[in-house]
């Protein structure tokens, strides 16, 4: 490949890529509302419920704040609106009454995982006229660009 048909296919990507940031605003996910008639969880909640399902352990403020790459009274008032809807709860960790320690509720769990299905309903709904063999090369590739993002710009993931 020439090195200009390399430059296209990366500013192909990049262009692909703010699509996809824009097509999840806050604005066009609520016009995709669950067919089950829930209403869809706010974007930058999920982000929050998605950053502590993401990991084995509970978690702070701070670890929030440092994967979603806001600081910390941002997050700290995201996961404060997330308690408040019952999708969250804090507890005192045992090894240091100082700290915080953030966990998933049963109702934020569920709401989470009725989101997961949501989306992945409507992406397979994008792709079901790809051939197999495309969906699973591009479920492959996006994985990979994401992991190899994910590497060079550590506090995105």
């Amino acid at each position: 490949m020439s090195k200009r048909e390399q430059d296209k296919a990366v500013a192909a990507v990049e262009r692909a890529m703010v699509a996809i940031r824009r097509s999840q605003t806050r604005r066009s996910l609520g016009r995709l509302a669950p067919p089950d008639g829930g209403r869809p969880i706010d974007p930058t909640l999920f982000s929050v419920l998605d950053v502590i399902e993401g990991r084995d352990t509970p978690c702070s403020v701070t670890d929030v704040a440092t994967a979603l790459g806001v600081d910390q009274p941002r997050a700290s008032r995201l996961v404060l609106r997330a308690v408040g809807e019952g999708l969250l709860e804090r507890r005192t960790d045992p090894s240091d009454a100082r700290r915080t320690l953030i966990t998933l509720t049963g109702s934020g769990q569920e709401q989470l995982d009725r989101t997961h299905r949501f989306r992945q309903e409507v992406f397979a709904r994008v792709m079901a006229d790809w051939p197999d063999a495309d969906r699973t090369e591009f479920a492959r590739l996006l994985t990979t660009f994401v992991t190899s993002f994910a590497q060079m710009t550590p506090d995105a993931g």
